[in-house]
């Protein structure tokens, strides 16, 4: 899996991706993180990206023009098809082994599901917007579909950008080592919360804090039986009740 993030801050994900287990999976080359400058792609001598909205408003928006150019550079094969197309998302661009998306607030909500369907493709281009937003025609005629990690309005993309490279790597084979791991991404992928985790030690005694269930805190005895189908049941059963406890 190949990743071309498109950002005009692409130094902002440098700690992130070189660091647990997004640097471990690029340095066994289970996948492949570029980090593109859209400055880049600018024309002038001060690689100017953005420009001040039509019809006014607050704040500039980035320009169609560098991110077209960057896509076009990026993605082999690249093909915008005619106009008439522009209606139908999934025939925009001629190449079924890329995906091209820009993370915008506007866009499909990003879940489990969402991840496990990106999986399934070569290369993810991502378009990070900032400052008050990307013209539309990169969503209208560029982007192959858009992406948002919540209902919440952020400084810019490069946040959902990383989320979403997150998500997908640790569904590719060998990026999570351990067998019990992908177990619990397949179940996480049943719309079910993970279960509550405890660990050492069993009886942990708070003391010198003020809160209501301050004293003794104790794993609960069931996790200690040693019966793994009635574990399991616990497991199952608690997950659906911090679910519902979400939804509320």
């Amino acid at each position: 899996m190949k990743f071309d993030i498109i950002s005009i801050f692409p130094d902002s994900f440098q700690s992130y991706f070189s660091s647990s287990i997004i640097s471990r999976a690029q340095k066994s080359k289970k996948i492949s993180i570029y980090l593109h400058d859209l400055r880049d792609w600018a024309d002038d001598r001060r690689k100017t990206v953005d420009d001040k909205p039509y019809g006014g408003g607050p704040g500039m928006v980035l320009k169609v023009e560098p991110i077209y150019k960057a896509i076009k550079s990026l993605c082999k094969g690249f093909r915008v098809k005619d106009s008439r197309f522009k209606k139908n998302p999934k025939s925009k661009i001629r190449n079924l082994k890329s995906r091209i998306i820009l993370l915008s607030a506007k866009g499909k909500l990003f879940t489990q599901k969402e991840a496990e369907r990106l999986k399934k493709y070569k290369q993810l281009v991502l378009i990070a917007g900032h400052y008050e937003g990307v013209d539309e025609r990169v969503a209208k005629f560029l982007a192959q579909e858009e992406l948002s990690i919540g209902k919440y309005v952020l400084t810019g993309g490069e946040l959902p950008a990383m989320v979403v490279v997150d998500a997908v790597s640790r569904l590719i084979p060998g990026v999570l080592g351990k067998q019990e791991s992908l177990a619990n991404e397949s179940f996480s992928s049943k719309d079910y919360l993970e279960y509550p985790q405890y660990t050492r030690p069993e009886i942990f005694r708070a003391s010198g804090i003020r809160h209501p269930k301050s004293g003794i805190w104790q794993v609960p005895k069931i996790l200690l039986s040693g019966d793994h189908k009635k574990i399991s049941l616990w497991r199952e059963r608690n997950a659906k009740i911090l679910k519902k406890e979400k939804e509320t």
